[in-house]
């Protein structure tokens, strides 16, 4: 692909931990394209593959790993996270020579990264886009949230993809009593859009996050959907190069969907079985769809998340190793989560690259 010279050049560049930083990046880059700037991805491994697929005629590359990795017991995220912030550390240094290289040679005229600490420069209005303000990780919250913030700090703006005032999404993740960061609450972001179709499935599973924890909870999925009776489309959430699609039973499952797909599947599916991770709230928002929640244990956003939209009596959840399938009845008493009202003006947001 040649890079257009009468078009801005902004590289996009989501954080490679699930598919979620990506995902919600694909409106982002949407918007980009419709008010004349040309998108460059950026990112690594699943994000990557991920985007190249929904965008195949832009411009791709690849940045290092952060090479975020998950135990199989959610109790040592914490202590699996610090072994590996060394290897983190290195890679974001690394970004930071690359995106200086990319800079001239790619004529970039803006940044937007998605939670990828080392693509930023001096040299080009730099965005920042997060919902976590407070990284809470149990009794080192106080700490993770102030390197997180002084990050942040360098950035020209920060984005959260959530509402100013009540009700929102993010709560006090996206949400500081005082704070002296230039932030814009851009709205609710999401890739997807309400149709009125037909019910095709009963429940739809979607799973994601990164493994060993998505592997552990497909292999307990598989097991509880034997004793629900009705139609079922499970979605492993595994990006591959071609779609595999299995029937079983009642259950139809897919490697992966494409944006496309997931759209038309989530609109013709009854109730959402998913992880709480954000991106998966804001999608769920956007088409009003009631779920039931299965926080990815040791995360401790998703586990707030989860208790928060309990609480606020809009969507259940049970921890991982506790979950039934006839826990599934719960979805009938809760209310769902709400329509926000927050239509997101690109046009103002996009004048920082001017």
């Amino acid at each position: 692909m040649t890079i257009s010279s009468d078009k801005k050049t902004i590289l996009v560049a989501p954080l490679n931990w699930g598919l979620g930083h990506a995902t919600r990046c694909i409106p982002i880059i949407n918007a980009l394209l419709k008010n004349n700037f040309t998108p460059i991805i950026a990112s690594d491994g699943s994000a990557l593959h991920l985007l190249k697929k929904e965008f195949p005629k832009l411009l791709s590359l690849e940045l290092p790993s952060y090479q975020i990795e998950y135990p199989k017991n959610g109790k040592n995220l914490k202590w699996k996270l610090f072994k590996n912030s060394l290897k983190t550390i290195r890679a974001v240094q690394e970004e930071k020579k690359i995106i200086a290289k990319w800079i001239t040679k790619y004529q970039i005229s803006g940044i937007i990264s998605d939670n990828r600490l080392g693509v930023f420069s001096t040299k080009v209005p730099s965005i920042y886009i997060t919902h976590q303000l407070k990284v809470m990780s149990g009794n080192t919250t106080w700490i993770t949230s102030k390197i997180h913030q002084q990050f942040i700090k360098k950035y020209t703006e920060c984005w959260i993809p959530d509402v100013e005032n009540n009700p929102n999404l993010s709560g006090a993740l996206g949400h500081l009593v005082k704070t002296c960061l230039n932030i814009k609450y851009i709205g609710s972001l999401s890739r997807l859009h309400k149709k009125d179709l037909q019910v095709k499935y009963d429940l739809m599973i979607m799973l994601s996050g990164p493994e060993p924890q998505r592997g552990i909870l497909e292999a307990k999925l598989k097991k509880e959907v034997l004793k629900y009776g009705g139609k079922t489309v499970f979605i492993k959430g595994v990006v591959e190069e071609n779609q595999i699609k299995e029937q079983l039973g009642n259950v139809t499952y897919y490697n992966f969907m494409t944006s496309k797909e997931l759209e038309d599947t989530f609109n013709s599916s009854e109730h959402i079985l998913c992880r709480s991770g954000y991106t998966t709230i804001m999608d769920l928002t956007q088409l009003q769809k009631k779920a039931f929640f299965i926080p990815t244990p040791g995360q401790f956003e998703q586990e707030y998340l989860a208790k928060k939209l309990q609480q606020e009596n809009l969507v259940p959840f049970a921890q991982q190793d506790d979950f039934k399938i006839e826990l599934l009845q719960e979805i009938n008493n809760y209310k769902g989560l709400p329509k926000l009202d927050s239509e997101i003006n690109w046009i103002k947001l996009f004048q920082v690259f001017e």
